[in-house]
């Protein structure tokens, strides 16, 4: 008796395992796998453009008469984005994750008029770790919009997967839900950090005598 108990409740496993596979369970868990890796390298750039910040604040700071609202705003908006626990937890609170986003957009737009204004400065310009600092932050800006873009795609997959059929059926039942993504208007704008003329400043010449009218 204990025998034949046994061989049925081998077999009803095996039917739910089967079925839950058939509904998408294993989509869900893949999918929600890769959202995690996703994310985690988003945050990840974030991080690492958010390391270089102070030093270029400091190298900003050593330039006579620079505009202080614009360095000010920059090392505020800094302050809000990390001031956000980022957790794994985050993507999938739509209200934390908005929050979040926002902070980081303020931040990539107080950095992106502080290298417009730096266009002012020739000896800003032609500072080797100004030079330098911008370049790694050109290349972080790069580094941000192709993990935002995989992570887009990865929620998009995943979200997919709530909606479908019988899919959707499964996520009812266990209780998966929508995960917020990011919302970008242009996302190749994004990737595209403002540039900044590192070449040496020209000074606009004085107009012949005989030029004149």
């Amino acid at each position: 008796m204990t025998s034949v108990f046994h061989r049925w409740s081998a077999l009803l496993l095996m039917a739910a395992t089967l079925g839950l596979s058939g509904c998408g369970y294993n989509q869900f868990q893949s999918g929600n796998e890769q959202v995690k890796a996703s994310w985690s390298e988003v945050l990840s750039q974030y991080q690492r453009r958010a390391d270089l910040i102070p030093n270029l604040v400091n190298v900003v700071k050593g330039q006579a008469n620079f505009e202080q609202s614009t360095l000010q705003a920059v090392v505020e908006a800094r302050a809000k984005a990390t001031s956000i626990q980022a957790s794994p937890e985050l993507v999938n609170d739509p209200q934390a994750f908005q929050k979040f986003q926002q902070a980081q957009k303020e931040l990539s737009g107080s950095l992106s008029r502080l290298l417009v204004v730096a266009e002012n400065y020739p000896t800003l310009l032609a500072n080797q770790g100004f030079i330098e600092l911008q370049a790694q932050l050109e290349g972080t800006e790069n580094r941000i919009a192709v993990a935002r873009n995989r992570y887009i795609k990865s929620v998009q997959d995943y979200n997919v997967t709530v909606h479908s059929f019988p899919s959707n059926l499964t996520a009812w039942a266990l209780g998966y839900k929508e995960k917020p993504n990011f919302s970008v208007e242009n996302e190749q704008a994004i990737a595209k950090p403002p540039s900044v003329n590192l070449g040496p400043a020209t000074t606009p010449q004085a107009p012949n005598a005989g030029d004149s009218k």
